[in-house]
């Protein structure tokens, strides 16, 4: 039980946002290395794509409306390790590029607390093109009290009322992760949950990450009249609550609405959100729901209150999105806080096609799926996933060795197949800090297969790359493919670099001796 005596905070309040914080901070991008903090759902070619298609869509209507001339703003919140804007630039160009048709110019502006993150987008090899182009910027954001946005790249601001466009707010796993109220629900009132926290032992030589794993919080209820009082500025949600539920707990995001409607006065048009989280738009689903858990990854997560979110800005003119069905890792919505919202079909017709027929939820329930059958799973089965999720490289990775156990009984459509989501994977690849080597598996398949020259430029690639010692096995493949071009010099090379780590493997000394001849 933890101790009476110790210090109460509002949920919003309590240190485990300012560890949050701090752990970020501290880690800047390798928090997301290997999935320390979760980022594969919410950060894959499925999702980017999906997200492309509806700026796409935005831009087709805006363009409609007459508006072509004025660029359109699309701001990511909590932007993490990057991967997803930079997929979505790399899809949305590619649609443009395709479609040939006049819309109106866009920029894309990635955001987050820490600085260090901002850096590291600045220098990262698959953002600085986009940088260069002037499509991309960066810019450090406070959702909690900015009121503008300053970009590093171009070393502009934007201030309420700068945009002429509408402006498009990406926000995937953000609202789960920013400081929320928590109220309670009982017999027609509103009360206050407040937090007291059992912090472990030694917690000044822990790291944030295992406090926030370690903290046990217990909760503690006042009442909360300033809630239920006509001047509270949700107070129409508010009064639904006390309407209809009772004995519930209830994740309010009053920081993160009062955030939408600080970005929203930065356009004279309203705001566009796009909004990825596990979340409940459903008023049912917070009915007698209990104290909220802390979901632990390094940092720590709760649930995103959608309804509340959906309920302000439908009550203030808005129309929301979400999927008919129920969702069950992934909620993705689309609030549409504009002057007349049926107007915008194209953005509505590419969020039912792309997220409520088939989306980004159905597409990592069948992935769940699918990561248990792969040494089960057909050629063709392999390689109908991996278009489906865009040549997604952790799709590849997992399904590299069972790709080389049927390439004996595969055609040469296959083969070709094979080789082209490759080169298609490689050329969407987003760099980071993980445990495989990419080119080393990318190239070892394209030498089993037979393609010498493909095979030389990713095993090369992959060698110039390590610091760790080549293994015997790549060097002698290196051989094999110099030796098939017709690069015997090089490949005498690599034979004797192998030879200096295994100096009587017998290959290796009747390959050297033959090219010695």
């Amino acid at each position: 039980m933890t101790d009476s005596r110790q210090p109460t905070y509002r949920f919003s309040e309590a240190p485990i946002w300012e560890l949050q914080r701090t752990y970020y901070e501290e880690q800047g991008l390798k928090a997301w290395n290997n999935d320390a903090v979760p980022q594969y759902i919410t950060n894959n070619p499925m999702i980017a794509t999906a997200y492309a298609e509806m700026i796409f869509g935005f831009l087709q209507d805006r363009a409609a409306m007459g508006h072509s001339s004025e660029p359109v703003t699309i701001l990511e919140l909590g932007a993490g390790a990057g991967r997803l804007a930079y997929h979505i630039l790399s899809k949305l160009c590619e649609i443009i590029d395709y479609a040939g048709i006049t819309l109106p110019p866009f920029r894309y502006i990635m955001s987050d607390l820490p600085m260090i993150n901002v850096a590291g987008w600045q220098q990262h090899p698959g953002l600085r093109p986009y940088a260069e182009q002037g499509i991309l910027d960066f810019a450090r954001f406070d959702a909690v009290h900015d009121t503008e946005l300053n970009l590093m790249h171009s070393h502009t601001s934007i201030r309420p009322g700068d945009l002429k466009q509408p402006l498009m707010v990406v926000a995937n796993y953000f609202f789960d992760s920013i400081p929320q109220e928590l109220i309670y629900v009982g017999e027609g009132h509103i009360f206050e949950c407040v937090v007291s926290l059992k912090f472990p032992e030694n917690t000044c030589d822990l790291k944030p990450s295992e406090v926030l794993e370690r903290v046990i919080p217990e909760y503690h209820y006042r009442r909360a009249a300033e809630y239920e009082e006509e001047l509270y500025p949700y107070r129409d949600v508010i009064a639904l609550y006390q309407e209809r539920l009772e004995d519930s707990h209830i994740l309010f995001p009053a920081a993160g609405l009062a955030c939408l409607e600080r970005l929203g006065q930065l356009s004279e048009e309203g705001f566009l959100l796009l909004t990825a989280d596990k979340g409940d738009h459903r008023l049912e689903n917070w009915e007698f729901a209990e104290p909220p858990q802390l979901i632990h990854h390094g940092s720590f997560s709760l649930t995103a209150n959608y309804h509340a979110i959906q309920h302000t800005f439908e009550q203030r003119g808005a129309e929301s999105l979400f999927t008919a069905h129920h969702y069950k890792n992934l909620n993705v919505g689309c609030i549409l806080m504009v002057q007349e919202p049926k107007q915008y079909v194209g953005t509505r017709l590419a969020y039912q096609r792309f997220i409520h027929r088939f989306g980004p939820d159905d597409f990592f329930s069948l992935k769940e799926w699918v990561d248990q059958q792969f040494d089960s799973m057909g050629l063709q089965q392999i390689l109908a996933f991996w278009r489906l999720g865009g040549y997604d490289a952790e799709l590849f990775i997992q399904s590299a060795e069972r790709l080389s156990e049927l390439l004996q009984e595969a055609s040469d459509e296959e083969i070709l197949d094979i080789q082209r989501g490759i080169h298609s994977m490689w050329a969407g690849y987003y760099p980071m800090e993980q445990k495989y080597d990419l080119a080393l598996d990318s190239g070892l398949l394209l030498f089993e297969m037979g393609m010498y020259e493909d095979a030389l430029v990713f095993l090369e690639q992959s060698l110039h790359a390590t610091t760790e010692e080549p293994v015997m096995a790549v060097l002698y493949s290196l051989a094999i493919c110099c030796i098939e071009l017709g690069h015997e010099v090089a490949a005498a090379d690599y034979i004797r670099r192998a030879l200096a780590l295994e100096p009587q493997n017998e290959e290796a000394l009747e390959l050297l001796s033959l090219l010695s001849d």
